[in-house]
């Protein structure tokens, strides 16, 4: 579909890409990786057409559409959610204004045999069914599955934008590119700002319905399961290979090495030439020799290997007290925010030298109770700090509390102790501060590049309790490897809040779940929690919905038990064999009631949804009669039959919704 030929970019007369070529297929999913500083974000960017090359072109057929995610953006502070989120569909009135612009152009003509006139019909028919196709979906119950996929609440869609915080409005942004459905999405770090279940949802998404996908990502286990094709930006060149990520490693492993052993054959064949001119350089009796050495010298393409050498490298923390056996003690702890209770009667225990990880949806708590262990707020019940505890905090704010006037080398250098300080520059290349970077003001630094900054001071600090909120959102994968390593070694306490499943991966032993106003332990590592919640993918989600889409009258036809008040009032027996296979939380006399409550809302938005399709399909078989009696005098009758039976889609699709709410509470 796009075609990237011979491209090339300079920045200050350094090559970033050079002669670059390959072409982007339907379907494909590629990962597109490299280090930071190789050019990924600046490769998505000219592909969106925001940056122009250097040399080179990407050539985009006219009906090829591209969808671009940036990792800033803006939206406008004034409307709701669901306003904001309707603009996806802003471009159906566009392709409407334009059809009617042609069948103007059209009526005004009479060149009936030109080339021109028979063009233009073509272009008309092909806008005409793609408008149709278009306008033939539910737009009002897509936008509903998308916002509710990536985690918000249906009391969020009247909310005005300015009331939600970065990620959440990084995610307004992602809903509107994935409901425009382009042919092309290009997504610059998408999960940045996204839970766990937002994540999983989003890679159901990306490999069931989108189209051509292009992804800037460093969490491992999501390119893993979306990609079937890596390009690797490396040196100015491109590596492309038909494979996803892990499988790209293996292999990139033995081109590497296969570069190595080329470069080294090199070096060796130019240091036996240098040799050779050196030796003979003033000896007549060999200048045509030193001369054509030379030259040939001069012709060698000289063998790049992006390979950098971390085998030396093995950051460690330095020696820390000994913290009493139980650094984190919580009872009956509580936080609320006005009416809002954000958690309650959190009960806990988090013993010396124990790797935890809090994980949960967005707004649940997580950094709520961090923030509580910190003494940051105040809280109800009771939280007790063990004996000795020296707390490591790394927060996303950390990096504006650090002083700009000092250069990268000397922040750290400020809090390195011991043996540490002379491999400090070692420490730096690893987090990407290599080389002039070093010497560089902390008030030129981007806000991605202050995070590092303020992850590595926290890395050098004597602390036995390390407490870590989301620290890989600016970090490569190599990076975080070092840093996964460096925590694993660490002989203290640490609690991670991340979303980041392949770095929790083999690095926790258990996990505190928020949700629901509740704080729930697990124990064993990440994989091992999202097996007990079903939530390894969404195919349980999956199966919760209709096969067919059906009336409800034609399903209770077929399978009574199927209709969504059939799962509405579950049987004590039902009820008994569920809890056999799972023992569920008894319920306070409150909760019960407000479950009663919604169960009660939900079926009658079933009932509504029922008697709204029941009413459609009664107009619509009236409709279907009168025009099976040749009456159709009514020149607008084939257009309204049209329009009721895209009414009645998006009532089975609201239907579906409130059927599945319903049996999920039932």
């Amino acid at each position: 579909m796009i075609s990237i030929q011979n491209l090339s970019v300079e920045f200050s007369a350094k090559s970033l890409f050079d002669n670059i070529n390959y072409v982007i297929n339907k379907r494909d999913r590629i990962a597109l990786v490299g280090k930071n500083g190789a050019g990924k974000s600046t490769m998505l960017k000219i592909i969106a057409g925001l940056q122009t090359p250097t040399s080179g072109t990407v050539a985009v057929p006219s009906d090829i559409t591209i969808g671009y995610l940036p990792q800033q953006m803006k939206l406008e502070d004034t409307v709701t959610v669901a306003e904001e989120v309707r603009k996806a569909f802003s471009h159906l009135a566009e392709m409407q204004k334009r059809l009617d612009a042609m069948t103007a152009q059209l009526a005004d003509r009479d060149d009936y045999e030109s080339p021109e006139y028979h063009r233009l019909i073509d272009e008309m028919t092909a806008l005409s069914e793609r408008l149709a196709m278009e306008q033939s979906e539910n737009c009002e119950a897509e936008m509903e599955k998308t916002l509710l996929g990536l985690g918000f609440l249906r009391s969020d869609f009247s909310r005005l934008t300015a009331e939600f915080s970065g990620g959440w409005r990084m995610r307004l942004e992602l809903a509107k590119l994935l409901l425009r459905k382009p042919d092309v999405l290009l997504l610059d770090e998408p999960t940045n700002h996204l839970d766990i279940e937002s994540i999983q949802w989003l890679e159901q998404f990306l490999a069931t319905k989108a189209n051509a996908v292009v992804l800037v990502s460093h969490d491992r286990a999501f390119i893993d399961n979306v990609t079937n094709r890596t390009i690797e930006i490396s040196c100015g060149k491109i590596y492309d290979y038909a494979v996803n990520y892990s499988k790209f490693v293996e292999l990139r492993r033995e081109r590497v090495e296969q570069q190595m052993r080329a470069y080294q054959n090199q070096q060796k064949e130019i240091a036996d030439t240098e040799a050779f001119i050196e030796r003979f350089r003033y000896k007549a009796t060999k200048a045509v020799q030193v001369q054509s050495r030379m030259k040939q010298l001069a012709k060698i393409e000289r063998i790049e290997v992006d390979e950098v050498d971390t085998s030396r490298l093995n950051l460690k923390f330095p020696p820390a007290p000994r913290s009493g056996d139980y650094p984190v003690i919580a009872d009956d702890l509580g936080k609320a925010y006005g009416d809002h209770q954000v958690f309650d009667h959190a009960t806990f225990t988090i013993k010396r030298g124990e790797k935890v990880a809090f994980v949960g949806k967005n707004g649940e708590g997580k950094s709520t109770l961090v923030k509580c262990i910190m003494g940051e707020i105040p809280f109800t019940g009771t939280l007790k700090i063990g004996h000795n505890v020296k707390i490591g905090y790394f927060a996303q704010n950390q990096a504006q509390l650090m002083d700009e006037s000092l250069t990268v080398f000397d922040t750290i250098d400020r809090v390195a102790v011991g043996d540490i300080r002379t491999k400090i520059r070692d420490i730096l290349g690893a987090f990407m501060f290599g080389g002039e970077a070093s010497d560089k003001k902390v008030k030129v630094l981007s806000g991605g590049e202050k995070t590092r900054l303020a992850m590595i001071r926290l890395l050098l600090e004597p602390v036995n309790l390390l407490i870590l909120d989301e620290p890989t959102n600016h970090l490569d994968m190599k990076t975080k490897d070092i840093l996964k390593q460096a925590i694993k070694e660490f002989n203290g306490t640490v609690i991670v809040v991340s979303h980041d499943r392949e770095f929790l991966d083999g690095l926790v032993e258990k996990v505190y779940e928020f949700g629901g106003g509740k704080v729930r332990e697990c124990l064993g590592g990440i994989y091992e929690f999202l097996e007990k919640k079903k939530l390894a993918s969404l195919n349980e989600l999956e199966r919760k919905q209709p096969t067919l889409r059906q009336s409800p009258a034609e399903t209770a036809a077929k399978a009574p038990a199927a209709k969504p008040q059939a799962a509405a009032a579950p049987t004590a027996e039902k009820e008994s064999a569920a809890s056999a296979g799972e023992q569920k939380p008894r319920l306070s006399y409150a909760e019960q009631r407000e479950r009663e409550k919604m169960v009660r809302r939900a079926r009658k938005k079933v009932e509504e949804a029922e008697a709204e399709i029941a009413k459609i399909e009664a107009e619509i078989a009236e409709i279907e009669a009168r025009i099976a009696a040749g009456d159709t005098s009514d020149p607008e009758i084939f257009t309204l039959h049209q329009k009721r039976n895209r009414d009645l889609e998006t009532a089975m699709s609201l239907w579906e919704l409130a059927g599945q709410e319903l049996e999920q509470l039932s």
